[in-house]
């Protein structure tokens, strides 16, 4: 009897042993260890880079079919209030977080993941290939320019036929990266637009007070307003463009070359403004100066938490989603016909080394 009641005090501190040792990691943390089962990320914010995520969402269900992501076309502003809410476990956004922002959440880390081009587009019959430069873009975003036949369109586009017709001005109604990098582009080439009108996710147009503005929510929204509204104008990202078949404007940059969106002209934005990141990995890229530059891009950007996860699973699962689609050919491929241009190396090695320093519990999730 003594023997038995050895043995099963032995075998209860095993076991206690055991249940400890079983806690003592966190799942996912340095050791690499996942949890059993399926993992779930959500996401949400910015529709800027909305086809290109939705794409690569689905061709990492073949490289990781445990993994589900989710990701919602919200806005920038709706991305960067959810991540804060902690309603989702990472946001999009082309807009840069604020002072206030990390002050809030100091964890909150911004990185880059593809640029994209800003690109006027327009609903104009029996006009093709329309030039605009910068002052013209302010003048009729500021409601100075009314008309399409006004003479500071007109000569930009000599031997076109430009119609007496009022000229609608398409704009985003939800807080949009998309506008802020279209508003600074425009405060750019005029800085009157900054102290008038302002730069932002959010601004109040002129042309609304003026009786000829639409709002559209998202860049679908404004694909679609121009598309179905003759004589308008509107800016979108250049994929939504693309696939919608929109006709673009050419823009003169500021080298005072004209130009239009393309792999060639983004790349050479990017290029100018190389050495632009500042510790935040954040950089705006907007009327660079480069002679093939154009010159209304942003970079997309995820926002993830540094140390706030507390499954270290799902963070695990983040990283890797975030580290593929960086690094395959295939993704990358995908990213260029959809018109966005890809990280160049050194850039994309500040992400990298961004991300070897999100923590777990203590533990780095990518040692």
């Amino acid at each position: 009897m003594r023997k038995i009641f050895l043995l099963v005090l032995l075998l209860g501190a095993a076991l206690a042993v055991a249940a400890c040792g079983g806690n003592a990691a966190p799942s996912g943390g340095q050791s690499g260890g996942q949890a059993a089962g399926p993992i779930v990320l959500n996401g949400a914010g910015a529709t800027f880079p909305l086809p290109v995520y939705n794409e690569w969402i689905q061709m990492y269900k073949s490289v990781k079919p445990d993994v589900t992501i989710n990701y919602q076309g919200i806005g920038s502003g709706g991305g960067q209030k959810a991540i804060m809410d902690g309603t989702v476990d990472f946001a999009g956004s082309d807009s840069l977080l604020s002072e206030a922002q990390y002050k809030k959440m100091p964890d909150l880390q911004m990185l880059p993941m593809v640029a994209g081009a800003v690109v006027p587009v327009y609903n104009l019959p029996n006009v093709k290939g329309l030039v605009l430069d910068g002052p013209a873009m302010v003048g009729i975003f500021m409601g100075k320019i009314t008309k399409w036949n006004d003479p500071a369109i007109t000569k930009l586009n000599p031997g076109v036929t430009l119609p007496d017709q009022t000229i609608t001005v398409v704009h985003r109604s939800d807080g949009s990266g998309t506008t802020e990098i279209f508003t600074s582009y425009l405060a750019a080439v005029d800085p009157a637009w900054k102290t008038q009108v302002g730069v932002g996710k959010a601004v109040e147009w002129p042309a609304d007070a003026a009786g000829h503005g639409v709002g559209g929510k998202g860049n679908p929204g404004v694909a679609q307003a121009v598309q179905s509204t003759p004589y308008s104008i509107g800016y979108v990202e250049l994929a939504y463009a693309k696939s919608n078949a929109i006709p673009m404007a050419k823009l003169v940059n500021a080298a005072g070359n004209t130009v239009e969106a393309s792999a060639e002209t983004m790349q050479d934005a990017m290029a100018a403004f190389a050495n632009a990141f500042d510790e935040r990995l954040t950089a705006k890229i907007v009327n660079a100066p480069g002679k093939k530059s154009w010159p209304i891009m942003g970079y997309t950007y995820l926002i993830v938490h540094m140390k706030n996860y507390e499954d270290c699973a799902k963070a695990k699962a983040l990283v890797d989603y975030i580290r593929w689609s960086l690094t395959d050919e295939a993704a990358a491929r995908k990213a260029a016909d959809l018109g966005y241009a890809t990280l160049p190396p050194a850039v994309r090695d500040k992400v990298f080394a961004k991300l070897h320093q999100m923590e777990c519990h203590g533990q780095k999730v990518w040692p």
